[in-house]
């Protein structure tokens, strides 16, 4: 009788690639609310930038024309959520729903640059690691903005060790399978690099480009923010020591 050791299907091994990686498939999810303004021109553009790509738009339970709008849009993938939930609750939704091997989250308002997926989708099939993130390198948004986000930024890093300089960067792509080490709940995207790290996964940050908002209106006050952070730290910090991860199994033959 030998033991067979089995790995957790979490678990990636990094840069020793034995083969040449598949031509894994890639999804691109972007949540919209109230985003009539800017809906067509972020979704064309993102289509342009990934002909040959998946792209998820989320209405998460819009009150205007944003959903009318989405579904005029070729190339499109349109899923709606007939109640509003949130920007996480819409993102957890696109993330089960796509199909990829790859999935890349980013923002409907426009500051994302769609041109900076292909970086971060080439470190997931290079073996570089297993989660790439963004990092602003050049943010453009006011100076109070960009202030509370430091503050942000350095009172989380006391409580959660994510090993990253900007949470607050919504483009980040992911291995399918890593959406199973996700629990839905309100301000569920701020804090994914410090679920993926408590699974033991490799994260790697790279700069990307941040653009000004050309249309519409942020549906977060720097006040709201804070009231938010605050009170989702807690529950986080509470989560990542009580959560199971399940360690490599052995099985008897």
């Amino acid at each position: 009788m030998s033991n067979r050791v089995y790995t957790s299907p979490f678990q990636r091994t990094p840069g020793l690639r034995t083969e040449e990686p598949k031509d894994e498939s890639v999804s691109v999810v972007v949540p919209f609310y109230n985003e009539s303004e800017c809906v067509e021109f972020v979704l064309k553009e993102i289509v342009e930038c990934q002909p040959d790509t998946e792209v998820v738009a989320v209405d998460d339970g819009s009150t205007d024309d944003t959903w009318e709008k989405i579904q005029t849009i070729e190339g499109v993938t349109p899923l709606r959520l007939t109640e509003n939930r949130g920007q996480s609750g819409a993102l957890f939704a696109g993330l089960n729903y796509a199909s990829g091997d790859i999935l890349v989250m980013l923002d409907g308002d426009g500051q994302n640059d769609p041109a900076d997926i292909g970086k971060l989708v080439d470190l997931l099939k290079q073996g570089e690691c297993d989660i790439a993130v963004g990092r602003r390198a050049k943010r453009q948004d006011t100076w109070s903005r960009k202030a509370a986000s430091r503050i942000a930024n350095n009172v989380r890093r006391m409580f959660i060790h994510d090993g990253i300089s900007d949470t607050g960067c919504s483009l980040k792509a992911i291995h399918r399978d890593h959406v199973d080490l996700l629990v839905p709940f309100n301000g569920l995207h701020r804090f994914l690099p410090a679920i993926f790290t408590h699974a033991g996964l490799k994260i790697s940050e790279i700069d990307v480009n941040h653009r000004e908002r050309k249309a519409g209106e942020s549906k977060y006050t720097n006040l709201d923010r804070a009231i938010r952070g605050i009170y989702d730290l807690v529950g986080v910090c509470w989560l990542l020591k009580r959560k199971v991860i399940l360690p490599p199994l052995a099985e008897k033959d």
